[in-house]
C-alpha cells in the first residue's frame, strides 16, 4: 500500500496521508478547504478565539473540490476516476442547496455514489469536509 501526500492540497490535521493506494484504488483521507502552508480557510471569517463569526458553504465547496482533485492528480488519478464521495456538512439545513447546487456543476460529467451526512463539527472550523474513494 503506496501512501500519498500532495504538494498542492492543505497538510492534514494529523497523523495521516492525502490518501492510500491499494491496487488500482485510491482511498483519500478526510479533505476540507483549508490552503496549503496557511491557516487561511476560504470562505471563514474567525473571531480571535478562531470561533466562526461567518462564512460562505459555496467558497469552501470550491475550494475542497480544488483539493480533491489537486490530490487525485498526484496519486495519478483524475476527477473523472471517483467511485464514492462522502461529504460531511456542519449545517445541512442551510448549506445544503448550495452544496448540492455546487455539487452537480462539478459532476455533471462524472456521477459517483454520493452520501452526505450532517455532523455537529469538524476537527477545523469548516462546514465541508470530502471522504473519496477513485479509481488509479
Amino acid at each position: 500500500m503506496d501512501s500519498i501526500n500532495s504538494s498542492r492540497a492543505p497538510e492534514p490535521v494529523g497523523l495521516y496521508p492525502h490518501a492510500k493506494r491499494l491496487g488500482n484504488l485510491l482511498f483519500l483521507s478526510g479533505v476540507g478547504p483549508r490552503e496549503r502552508g496557511s491557516r487561511k480557510i476560504p470562505g471563514v471569517e474567525l473571531d480571535e478565539k478562531g470561533n466562526i463569526i461567518s462564512y460562505d458553504i459555496e467558497i469552501q465547496c470550491r475550494s475542497v473540490f480544488q483539493n480533491v482533485r489537486w490530490i487525485l492528480e498526484e496519486a495519478g488519478s483524475s476527477w473523472d476516476k471517483l467511485i464514492d464521495v462522502t461529504v460531511f456538512l456542519t449545517n445541512m439545513k442551510d448549506d445544503f442547496p448550495a452544496y448540492n447546487k455546487l455539487y452537480a456543476e462539478y459532476f455533471k460529467d462524472n456521477q459517483p455514489c454520493r452520501t452526505t451526512i450532517e455532523i455537529k463539527s469538524l476537527p477545523t472550523p469548516i462546514a465541508i469536509e470530502l471522504k473519496c474513494i477513485a479509481s488509479v
